[in-house]
């Protein structure tokens, strides 16, 4: 049975202001904080044989993996399709704003100049689908916390850099869950 570790990122710049980062091109770093969760994480992996990191577009990502890995021959793949949700207008915002906009509208509804919410889990759960295809026994995958509420069926907000161990039958749920939450 395939394992597969899931984490948000750790903090960034775009926590700390409150802000939204919802466009890769417009890359935003880790915080010394967002550093150390980063090494904690590694941690906390310590005793594991991971075969392959996913990471997103994002700087936000990509960073966490490299250092909670760091010392290790793991390879890493970007999946773009498990970046941040693309909220168009809202990027660089600050993120009440975003929320105020989510409150009002269906998960149907696009952002201005971005994806509806349900775009976005499509993506998840193709991104999901194709790992799934993979066959590597331990895979780390850190995102951003939306796609990890959604994969892990979360009530509450989902803290940085902390992992969350998935079995593959798991991973397989959520990628129907997710394909039928859009269906309905």
């Amino acid at each position: 049975m395939r394992r597969y570790v899931f984490a948000r990122h750790a903090e960034s710049a775009a926590n700390l202001d409150h802000a939204l980062n919802t466009d890769p091109a417009r890359p935003v770093a880790l915080t010394p904080r967002g550093r150390a969760q980063a090494r904690r994480l590694g941690e906390r992996l310590a005793d594991l044989d991971v075969h392959l990191a996913v990471t997103t577009n994002f700087l936000r990502t990509q960073q966490p993996a490299e250092l909670a890995l760091q010392g290790r021959d793991v390879p890493i793949l970007i999946e773009p399709d498990l970046d941040e949700i693309r909220a168009g207008a809202f990027d660089g915002k600050p993120i009440n704003a975003y929320w105020a906009w989510k409150e009002r509208h269906s998960p149907r509804d696009r952002f201005p100049g971005g994806e509806s919410l349900d775009q976005a889990i499509q993506r998840y759960a193709a991104a999901l689908d194709r790992l799934l295809q993979r066959t590597e026994p331990v895979t780390l995958v850190v995102a951003h916390e939306l796609a990890l509420r959604w994969i892990t069926d979360a009530d509450s907000e989902i803290p940085n850099a902390v992992p969350y161990l998935l079995e593959e039958d798991a991973v397989r749920r959520a990628v129907l869950r997710l394909a039928g939450r859009v269906a309905a």
